[in-house]
Order: C-alpha cells, then sequence, then structure tokens
C-alpha cells in the first residue's frame, strides 16, 4: 500500500472537514443541490469524453495510487543479475525452473527459454509495455479532466445560485444564505479538484514512469541474458537506469562490503 497517498488524501480532507466542525454552524457547509451540480456535473462531463467502459477501468487503475507499489528497481536488477549469472554457467534451459514473481519478466524467460529470436521477444515485450503505458495514460487524462470540470461546475452553479438570489433582491433575509449556498459550489468543485482528482492524476503518472522504467530493464535483461552477456555488465548497464544519488549509494556499499 502506498502511505503516502492514504495519508496525504486523509489529511487534507480531516484539515477542511476538521476546521469547518470547530467553527459555528458547520451545517452552513452542506448543501445537496451543491453537490448534485459538482458531482453529478463532472460525471456527466467526463462521460461526454469517455466511454463507459474506459471510466470503470479508471477506477481500477486508480487503485494504483493507493495500493500498487511498483517494485524497487535495485531489487528488480538483482534478480535479473542472478539469473543471468544462472543462464551463463549453466546455459538458457536453466532459467526453465527458476521461480520469477514479475510476471513480464517471466514471460520474457519463458520466450528465450523456448528459442525465439531475440527480435520478436523484444517485439513482444514492447508491445506488452505500450498497452499498459497507454491504459494508465486514459487513467491519468481521465482523474485529469474530472480536476478540470470539478472547478468549472463548481463555478456554473455559484451563477446560477447568483442568478436565483438576484432575482429575489425583494426578499434581503434571502441574500446572504443565498450567497452562502452559492458559493458552496465553488467550494466543492475546488476541493474535488485539488483535494482528489488532479493528486491522483499526478500520481498515476508517477506510478506509470516507474512501471515503464522497470518494463524497459525487464527488455533490456532479457535480451542481454539471451546474448549470454557477462552479469557484471549487463549490472552495470542497468545501473545507468537508476537515479546518479542511488548509483553512487550502491557504489559506497559495495566498497564498504569488500572492505569487511
Amino acid at each position: 500500500m502506498d502511505l503516502a497517498t492514504l495519508i496525504g488524501v486523509l489529511l487534507a480532507w480531516t484539515l477542511i472537514i476538521g476546521t469547518i466542525a470547530t467553527g459555528s454552524g458547520a451545517m452552513v457547509f452542506v448543501s445537496i443541490p451543491s453537490l448534485i451540480i459538482v458531482i453529478g456535473g463532472t460525471l456527466a462531463v467526463v462521460m461526454m469524453r469517455y466511454s463507459i467502459g474506459q471510466m470503470m477501468g479508471s477506477i481500477k487503475v486508480a487503485m494504483k495510487a493507493f495500493l500498487h507499489k511498483a517494485e524497487k528497481t535495485e531489487e528488480l536488477i538483482v534478480i535479473v543479475v542472478e539469473l543471468a549469472g544462472i543462464a551463463r554457467k549453466e546455459g538458457l534451459l536453466a532459467l526453465e525452473g527458476q521461480e520469477i514473481n514479475n510476471p513480464v519478466l517471466a514471460t520474457g524467460i519463458r520466450m528465450v527459454v523456448d528459442g525465439h529470436e531475440p527480435a520478436i521477444v523484444k517485439k513482444a515485450l514492447s508491445i506488452e509495455m505500450n498497452e499498459t503505458v497507454a491504459r494508465h495514460k486514459i487513467g491519468q487524462n481521465l482523474f485529469k479532466a474530472a480536476g478540470d470540470a470539478s472547478p468549472a461546475m463548481g463555478m456554473i452553479g455559484t451563477l446560477v445560485g447568483l442568478v436565483q438570489m438576484l432575482a429575489n433582491m425583494s426578499d434581503p433575509k434571502s441574500i446572504g444564505p443565498a450567497m452562502a449556498i452559492a458559493l458552496l459550489t465553488t467550494l466543492y468543485g475546488a476541493m474535488i479538484a485539488n483535494m482528489f482528482a488532479l493528486p491522483i492524476s499526478d500520481k498515476l503518472k508517477l506510478r506509470s514512469a516507474e512501471e515503464q522504467m522497470n518494463k524497459n530493464i525487464i527488455i533490456q535483461s532479457v535480451l542481454g541474458i539471451q546474448e549470454g552477456q557477462n552479469p557484471k555488465v549487463l549490472e552495470e548497464l542497468l545501473r545507468s537506469f537508476l537515479p546518479a544519488s542511488q548509483r553512487e549509494n550502491n557504489d559506497e556499499a559495495k566498497a564498504e562490503a569488500v572492505a569487511e
């Protein structure tokens, strides 16, 4: 589980709701018509841009922001280097009995063991990666669309409320409450956009980038193993995917291990 996403969402909503609750008359912040305009209007706008199937699929993709944690790149590299060592010493067929938890890596190794050409292996894994990225892209854009639409629907609801208020100026006592209700739609729209939809879109973008990098590493790894590349050389090649800070930390750790 991604605690950062969960804590961030809970903290943001708790701060706002808690602040409202500590004030007098917290119920003035509750308006069913305003909620209907913002939530219903946002869903309607998103439905105009995407299909029902894409909307349902985006719910599954959105769970990656809360529940999915990408495999650590360093751990993936360690696994690949071990497989490369086995293949170099015992041959590619020795990889057939190895337990591989990563499904994409398992697929690539299986294709290598079955004797497929490198071009076919690379094409199959690249297609799988591109299709995954495309699905994630739809989820990112869908939540971004919701983040763009909810403030707009909030503003529309505010304008509707202002028109209704101005049409009833003969009753001065109703102006204040009517103005408050009109402004609530803007508040709801801003909260949904900035405290849920847009952050989820950004987190999905981050998750997609992590997964894409890992799959690129897998593609390079499988091809390297198939070519019989030296495990040490393959490790150095794969570590180029890591940020410079992580590469330096790994170098220091290795130096300390050698010294001991």
